[in-house]
């Protein structure tokens, strides 16, 4: 286990969680491809750049990610498939933490339960008012939601808790180097559910921000990530 601690694997999540040894984390906080944005095939298949990207962040040059281009059925067989290694890896009692967006939220709660995880509620994300919406006659997309569960029995926290049900933050571009960033506020909060020293694990790192908060939090971690440039860029921002 110690070869992959606090360290961001470049490769691809579910081949090396299949390496990893069983009941050896404390928690999993991750934030999945969503598959979400577009109502069409063809919507679905544009370039995430041109799915989440706001019109007036044209000049950000986040670089672009794969796998979201699922649809809903091929989607939620891949989450049961990765899901399942991580109830497998983690410790009796431990969190498992899942982003996902409004369009997904019904199919993410329904992996989290094929995936044995016993599902406890759904967490709201405010990203506050300066989401977006197409035009004035529309509610804001201000929320994101985290679905989360335990395997098994939720145990009663020592360190902390209880923890808050809703997190207000907003994205900021000085904090954001992915397309689909979420702010290191949020993930600090998140990560202080398992005290000190604990193991956070997540397959889908991107470019680093649950590890950043998970050291600045003094928790250990593990980041699996696909993308080479994105597995660069955590490194990077872990080493400042």
């Amino acid at each position: 286990m110690q070869q992959y601690l606090n360290k961001i694997i470049n490769g691809d999540s579910l081949e090396v969680l299949r390496k990893l040894p069983s009941n050896s984390v404390d928690a999993v906080i991750t934030d999945p491809p969503y598959s979400s944005g577009g109502k069409t095939i063809a919507e679905k298949c544009q370039d995430p750049i041109m799915k989440y990207q706001q019109s007036g962040n044209k000049n950000a040059h986040h670089p672009t990610f794969l796998g979201d281009n699922k649809d809903s059925r091929s989607w939620l067989h891949w989450c049961n498939l990765w899901i399942s290694e991580c109830y497998r890896v983690l410790k009796p009692g431990g969190y498992f933490l899942m982003f996902t967006d409004w369009r997904q939220l019904p199919t993410a709660s329904d992996a989290l339960q094929i995936g044995e995880i016993a599902w406890r509620g759904v967490i709201a994300w405010d990203k506050t008012e300066g989401s977006r919406a197409p035009h004035k006659g529309y509610f804001r997309h201000q929320c994101e939601y985290i679905v989360w569960g335990t395997k098994g029995k939720c145990p009663k926290a020592e360190h902390a808790g209880p923890y808050p049900g809703c997190f207000r933050f907003p994205v900021k571009q000085s904090d954001k180097f992915n397309l689909t960033e979420k702010p290191t506020q949020l993930m600090e909060q998140l990560v202080s559910i398992v005290p000190e020293g604990h193991i956070i694990l997540d397959p889908f790192a991107g470019s680093g921000t649950t590890l950043v908060a998970a050291k600045h939090m003094k928790r250990q971690f593990i980041g699996i990530e696909k993308d080479t440039g994105y597995a660069e860029i955590g490194l990077k921002r872990i080493a400042e």
